[in-house]
């Protein structure tokens, strides 16, 4: 299992998970859910109390990733394969995103 702090401009909003299965799950954090000024992360995950279940990546984290030959730079660079999209998102989103959402990797 490994997770991820997802956060909106800075501020803690969730936990993303990829579970042992390869199945993936969204969940809020509380004190971002109950703070009526901080927004739903996407129009796809609005903000709820129950968690979001995925057979793969969430459309929308997977349209953090850069693409093409940006994204072949960034597997050699830090060593993924081409099959992991989730440990790309922990390598590269925790600063090289254009927008408000950034991810910090959970140890």
């Amino acid at each position: 299992m490994r997770a991820v702090k997802v956060y909106m401009n800075k501020i803690l909003a969730g936990i993303l998970t990829e579970n042992a299965d390869k199945t993936y799950t969204f969940r809020y954090d509380d004190a971002y859910f109950s703070n009526p000024q901080c927004a739903s992360i996407s129009l796809t995950l609005p903000k709820t109390q129950q968690q979001y279940h995925a057979g793969t990546l969430f459309p929308f984290f997977f349209n953090m990733l850069t693409e093409g030959y940006n994204q072949r730079v960034q597997r050699r660079l830090f060593k993924i394969d081409e099959d992991d999209p989730f440990g790309l998102l922990m390598a590269a989103a925790c600063n090289d995103v254009i927008g408000a959402i950034t991810v910090e990797k959970i140890e």
